[in-house]
């Protein structure tokens, strides 16, 4: 029987219970340790999904021969700093989106994980959801000829929310666009590739933070318009069209469980389920890459992660959004 792949949770909050609970889906998985700068919040973890161990700093996790892989789950402003130092602790990393608040942080994170030949995979679990894959299996394979037009929208309120909250607090690098105005970005990048120009407009709020983003990226023969807020719902419907027809992922798009194909008048409805929370796939991808020893994956790799990086700078120097420990 092969060993378990022993995972460490950083960071225990809402997104780390619902990967924990998706890890407990896994026969192959343990989850043997979680870790939080307070360590009542740790033990409160680890009681409600019974992990073995415990701790009080991040560092101390690292350190410790309990797991092989961690998955961290803190605020954007921390990836940066608990990364580099889980690689450097010989760990193996997966990394919720962002990786790094900007291009410079994904940079040096993608240098130290070459240097300690670690695996590291950022953790945009869009890319592994079976509906996504299938709208990119069907436009790969041309059954809506050439994409011309492709929009996806990414919006909820959240201005009701304390000012400390990492939404809202410039410090933990607020706002829509690392959040949530991620995965319109991905998916355009995903599908169309790399954007020839990009045009975005903003609106900010009192203390700085982005509180909404509309973004156009031209292509040579297509548009994408994408859009990310913290002010009211969207629809979350992803529209991607071409010249022989269309694909709607179902709402909201980036978890989604199901498409629709129209050709004509003609629409087929693939209805595909998600197991768990949704992150099941992202998992399977990291457990994949681990049993064949793999330093990264093919799915979504270190250049992704970079070139996605490279947009959301570019997106952020021309809205002109800034965090105040940048540099």
């Amino acid at each position: 029987m092969e060993p378990k792949i022993k995972w460490g949770i950083i960071g225990p909050g809402k997104i780390a219970k619902k990967f924990t609970s998706d890890l407990l889906l896994f026969e192959d998985a343990e989850v043997a340790a979680v870790a939080s700068r307070n360590l009542k919040r740790a033990e409160d973890f680890a009681t409600e999904f019974k992990i073995p161990h415990t701790f009080g700093s991040y560092e101390e996790l690292f350190k410790s021969d309990k797991v092989n892989i961690v998955y961290i789950a803190t605020p954007h402003r921390f990836h940066k700093e608990l990364t580099i130092m889980a690689m450097k602790n010989g760990k193996h990393v997966l990394c919720e989106k962002p990786l790094g608040v900007n291009l410079n942080e994904v940079q040096e994170i993608v240098e130290v994980a070459k240097a300690e030949k670690v695996f590291l995979m950022e953790g945009l679990w869009s890319r592994f959801n079976p509906s996504i894959q299938k709208a990119k299996e069907l436009t790969d394979s041309g059954e809506i000829g050439s994409i011309s037009y492709l929009h996806a929208d990414f919006s909820f309120y959240a201005l009701d929310r304390g000012k400390e909250s990492r939404l809202l607090n410039p410090e933990l690098a607020s706002g829509s666009l690392l959040d949530i105005g991620i995965y319109p970005v991905f998916l355009s990048y995903l599908l169309l590739g790399m954007p020839e120009s990009i045009s975005a407009q903003a609106n900010f709020l009192e203390n700085g933070t982005e509180a909404q983003t509309s973004i156009v990226f031209k292509y040579q023969n297509a548009l994408s318009v994408l859009y990310s807020g913290l002010k009211g719902e969207s629809k979350m419907e992803a529209e991607i069209s071409g010249n022989l027809g269309e694909i709607f992922i179902h709402p909201r798009w980036h978890e989604a469980n199901g498409l629709t194909l129209k050709i004509g008048e003609e629409a087929k409805e693939f209805k595909i389920p998600t197991k768990g929370n949704g992150f099941v796939y992202e998992i399977q991808e990291v457990h994949k890459c681990l049993k064949n020893n793999l330093l990264k994956s093919e799915l979504w790799s270190h250049q992704n992660s970079l070139e996605l990086a490279q947009l959301l700078n570019k997106i952020r120097s021309q809205i002109g959004a800034t965090f105040p420990f940048e540099s």
